[in-house]
């Protein structure tokens, strides 16, 4: 019982610090080029994942990893660069982050239709209700409520789908071998796999490495809120209790963010975005417990 409630308030710590991460990711991407922002969040987040894992002792974790961990480490390192790439794209293409939080709810799905596809896991009714009630509040979420407008879905639509797709496979994996690699291990990975890709393209690209002092400070409260206290967080959740049960808890994570969006930016969805995005987190408790109970 002492390790399931150590679950349940890492997941709830990861589920707060999530939330102030579209926040402070939007309020930095208003100001940088993702080139730079990726610099400056993951170079920090590499700085807070050293003043936690060296007095900690987790560098001889590292210097202990086997070949195989090694590349289990690098498979989740490039998975995490692709999805996580594309969630912060998501996140600077939105006017508010609060829609996308909504739609990361659809990494649970992802996680179902991936174990019924390659684990051969039965598929229920009351699954493809879940499946149903997730994707029509998805649907109605990113619906811009313009239909003879420009666009249908809201900007970043689709660039969130895509990274849920990626941070579900992701899941599948760390929650597979999170016993073998320290949480710590596994956030200091993403963090540099991201870090040494926005160097290379900033250099590349020509980019400057001034920024402002509002932009270094959105980067620094949300490095430490996303890729360290957020990873961290959720990796050390799947460590106590079942990722299905971190999931849910991690769902409601919009709510928080339509108040930190309405404080920071004075932005909040409209009334029909809202009740998508509950429908989200419907969803996923139901598609979840159905999975539980099959």
């Amino acid at each position: 019982m002492a390790d399931k409630i150590k679950g349940y308030l890492f997941a709830v710590l990861a589920t707060l610090a999530m939330a102030n991460v579209y926040v402070f990711s939007k309020a930095a991407l208003n100001e940088l080029s993702l080139y730079q922002f990726g610099v400056y969040w993951f170079g920090l987040a590499i700085l807070w994942n050293l003043i936690y894992a060296i007095p900690a002792g987790k560098i001889r974790v590292a210097r202990a990893l086997g070949i195989r961990e090694i590349r289990i480490l690098i498979v989740i390192g490039i998975i995490e660069l692709i999805g996580t790439t594309l969630f912060f794209l998501s996140i600077e293409a939105t006017t508010d982050p609060a829609i996308m939080s909504f739609l990361q709810n659809l990494v649970p799905l992802f996680v179902i239709i991936m174990g019924v596809s390659l684990l051969g896991e039965r598929f229920t009714l009351i699954q493809a209700i879940g499946v149903a009630v997730t994707l029509s509040g998805a649907v109605v979420t990113s619906f811009t409520g313009n239909v003879a407008g420009e666009g249908l879905f809201v900007p970043g639509t689709f660039y969130m789908i895509a990274s849920t797709f990626f941070l579900a496979a992701n899941m599948i994996i760390s929650k597979k071998y999170i016993r073998k690699l320290d949480p710590g291990l596994l956030s200091l990975n993403r963090s540099i796999f991201l870090f040494a890709l926005a160097l290379v393209l900033m250099i590349t690209t020509g980019e400057s490495f001034s920024i402002s002092g509002k932009a270094l400070f959105n980067s620094l409260a949300g490095s430490l809120l996303g890729p360290f206290l957020t990873a961290i967080s959720t990796y050390t959740a799947l460590k106590f209790i079942e990722a299905s049960k971190s999931t849910i808890i991690q769902s409601s994570k919009g709510l928080f963010v339509i108040l930190g969006a309405w404080v920071y930016f004075g932005t909040i969805p409209e009334s029909f975005q809202i009740l998508g995005g509950i429908l989200t987190i419907l969803g996923v408790i139901v598609l979840i417990t159905a999975r539980d109970n099959n």
